[in-house]
């Protein structure tokens, strides 16, 4: 089915089950549900095609799709974001969001919604001011596959104490999965797949108690930038820990061009100090696997890049900071290949990715809010990645 607004005049919203509302057999649209839900409320939703843009504001509330392919919020690339999560510790999992001018899964502490349009981020919060705006606590997206949004996929901002796992995003403009703006961050993104995006996972003022396990970023422009900047808060950026990923070909001629234009580049890490980049593959990416180097107003010192296998780049190691304290582990050039980025290609036009895998155990599984998370996080069990 295909869902639209509501009337005044609609019958109040029952709850199928103790704890659960289903769309559309309780709420016609999905924010009708999420409307009527408590918190610690399954709101569940059937298959078809929602054209909304949904807000879940009340906390400990979870939004779940009932076939993660099947499950589409559709921006119609005419509205803003898909689906912005301001209430405290609660879920996104099992659907699809896409075509949305700004942003597909948004989770921030900045309730404002002039805020949340297209830049959704960077100097559209510039200066956050972190009293009106305290960060999100506690959130999570679960096998959610987020594509050709005009900004980011999936994206932490002002937000603390969550997961990002298991999710898929591809055509995104800009980043595939973006964590940008909290210390400490006490989040993990780990087991996800991004491909044919601007950047595929991109760190911006992100530090402390922050993880990066066993993605996937291939075939995008870039595939992880690691980044201090004065267009958002609490620079500099510190302390991540990226292990176990794989970070191949990330040439990609088809996806869209990001605005600062970078191309051919596995992991780039611009201004940020003390990240660990542990156990990964970095293969094949055409101008650089792995780059270190300072950016205006912020030295790249203490970076250690470990136990990694970097092969078959235009350059493997590239190290232009002036810090003395960086540990690429062989001998870094000072410049990346020479490579001549391609036109990006239109987002809007980008091709419908295959269906990706569904939540274990169904839309019948147990549900849980994002409390007490992460959780316990060991880098340590995210081996060296096997080349593809």
């Amino acid at each position: 089915m295909s869902s639209g607004g509501c009337t005044g005049g609609d019958a109040p919203v029952a709850h199928s089950s103790p704890g659960v509302i289903r769309v559309p057999e309780d709420a016609k649209t999905i924010q009708q549900g999420l409307d009527a839900a408590q918190p610690g409320d399954l709101v569940l939703v059937g298959p078809g095609e929602y054209h909304e843009s949904i807000t879940m504001t009340k906390p400990r509330v979870v939004l779940r799709g009932v076939d993660r392919n099947t499950v589409v919020v559709d921006g119609d690339f005419t509205k803003v974001n898909g689906i912005t999560v301001t209430g405290a510790q609660s879920v996104v999992e099992n659907l699809t969001v896409r075509r949305f001018l700004a942003n597909g899964v948004l989770f921030t502490g900045v309730t404002d919604q002039k805020l949340q349009g297209p830049g959704g981020g960077g100097s559209h919060y510039d200066p956050l001011d972190s009293q009106r705006f305290p960060p999100l606590q506690g959130f999570r997206a679960s096998f959610v596959t987020a594509y050709n949004n005009a900004l980011y996929g999936i994206y932490s901002f002002d937000a603390r104490d969550g997961v990002i796992e298991n999710s898929y995003a591809s055509g995104q403009a800009d980043s595939g999965i973006y964590v940008g703006q909290c210390r400490p961050c006490n989040t993990v993104v780990r087991d996800n797949l991004v491909e044919h995006n601007a950047v595929g996972i991109e760190v911006t003022n992100a530090s402390e108690n922050l993880w990066f396990l066993g993605n996937r970023a291939v075939r995008n422009r870039v595939g992880v930038t690691v980044n201090s900047n004065d267009f958002e808060s609490l620079a500099p950026q510190h302390g991540a820990v990226l292990a176990g990923n794989t970070v191949v070909g990330n040439n990609d001629p088809h996806s869209p061009a990001q605005a600062d234009g970078g191309f051919g580049i596995g992991i780039g890490i611009g201004g940020g100090s003390a990240n660990t980049v542990a156990r990964n593959l970095v293969k094949d990416n055409a101008a650089a696997g792995i780059i270190v180097s300072d950016v205006q107003g912020y030295a790249a010192d203490g970076n250690t890049v470990t136990d990694s296998v970097v092969t078959g780049n235009g350059t493997d190691l590239v190290l232009t900071a002036a810090g003395k304290e960086n540990r690429l582990g062989g001998s870094p050039g000072t410049t990346p290949a020479a490579v001549t980025a391609p036109p990006g290609a239109d987002f809007r036009g980008l091709p419908q990715p295959p269906a990706q895998p569904r939540l274990p155990g169904g839309p019948d599984a147990p549900w849980r809010a994002a409390v007490g998370l992460p959780g316990p996080v060991d880098p340590g069990t995210y081996p060296l990645p096997a080349a593809p």
